[in-house]
């Protein structure tokens, strides 16, 4: 007996209602099936359907009979089986804030973790961490630096966790976010001699939207390797123009930057000097003093650069309009994969 049919059972023990179950977009012989896609609930009027997910797997509950009893039970039942399977599930804390940030808990498995954690209604951030060595090591340290009992750390997968640090006033938490993760990065650094690297998600309210917070950190962990951004902590503040770009459809991007640019500004964006000197530049604020200073070259060879810039691509990036505007085509080719 499969544990979905063993949930069918307990429930018939305890208040008498049967019910049968077959997974979607599958006509089982034998069994009553409905003929027609529904969302929710339905009825052919002797038997009533409701949707409901097992396992992340879509099934269809059949229950005889189609009065207003068997509507208020399919309406109840979706509930109860995800009860019923997250309680079987009994995770431990670190597997079951994965499948939150994942995306793959249930709205009653996330306010059981809540509840049980203490942590309902407060704000969290994600902080996302590339560990290239010494996992086990950097998950004990990462524990310690935990800033209170809720905060927790998550292994994703080989070279990846997570600490989602819980915070007091989200509302204050713009730079003291990235602060935090400067911070760990830097304690890995000396504790282990691992060289991390981190990226950071919004705050958000609720545990429940920590999934968005994981995600947003997650891209800016990716766009901070395709753009190749120098760096160990990355914001996803500082990719949203990125992320912007990368939701218009493929074929309207590669529309743009046909329209836009011509064989010269390809070859400044496939010039690997004169590209990381506007990155470096960019990244500056447009300071010309400073981008000498983090690139070590001299300020007149950094002036030839932009020169040479402006000359190919008719853009001066000098200018705050022109800077913009050779960012958003720089974006559109490397997201392009060109």
């Amino acid at each position: 007996m499969s544990e979905l049919e063993k949930i069918a059972k307990e429930l018939f023990e305890k208040t008498g209602v049967a019910f049968s179950f077959y997974a979607e977009n599958t006509k089982p012989r034998g069994a009553v099936v409905c003929d027609r896609h529904f969302e929710g609930v339905t009825d052919d009027g002797s038997h009533t359907f409701f949707r409901f997910l097992y396992r992340n797997v879509g099934y269809i509950g059949v229950l005889n009979g189609a009065g207003a009893a068997e509507r208020n039970y399919a309406l109840l039942l979706p509930s109860y089986i995800e009860s019923a399977a997250e309680k079987e599930a009994e995770l431990s804390k670190t597997a079951a804030l994965r499948r939150i940030l994942l995306g793959e808990a249930s709205t009653i498995a996330i306010h059981r973790y809540a509840t049980r954690y203490s942590v309902r209604g407060a704000a969290c951030f994600v902080v996302l961490l590339y560990i290239p060595r010494l996992m086990k090591e950097a998950l004990g340290l990462l524990e310690q630096y935990g800033g209170n009992s809720l905060d927790t750390v998550v292994q994703m997968d080989e070279k990846h966790c997570v600490l989602v640090k819980f915070v007091e006033d989200w509302e204050n938490e713009y730079r003291s976010s990235v602060d935090y993760a400067e911070f760990l990065t830097q304690s890995l650094k000396e504790e282990l001699g691992v060289e991390s690297v981190a990226s950071v998600g919004p705050t958000v309210r609720e545990i429940k939207d920590a999934g968005v917070s994981y995600v947003q950190a997650e891209n800016a962990m990716r766009y901070a390797e395709v753009f190749e951004i120098s760096g160990k902590v990355h914001s996803y503040r500082d990719f949203l123009l990125v992320k912007i770009l990368e939701d218009i459809p493929e074929n309207k991007r590669a529309e743009y930057l046909t329209e836009l640019t011509d064989e010269h500004f390809k070859e400044v964006f496939e010039d690997e000097e004169m590209s990381e000197t506007a990155e470096a530049f960019l990244q500056s604020s447009l300071n010309v003093s400073e981008t000498s200073r983090n690139l070590y070259m001299h300020r007149n060879t950094l002036l030839y650069r932009l020169d040479k810039i402006e000359k190919a691509t008719g853009l001066n990036i000098r200018s705050f309009s022109d800077a913009v505007s050779f960012r958003v085509l720089m974006i559109l080719y490397k997201l392009l994969g060109k």
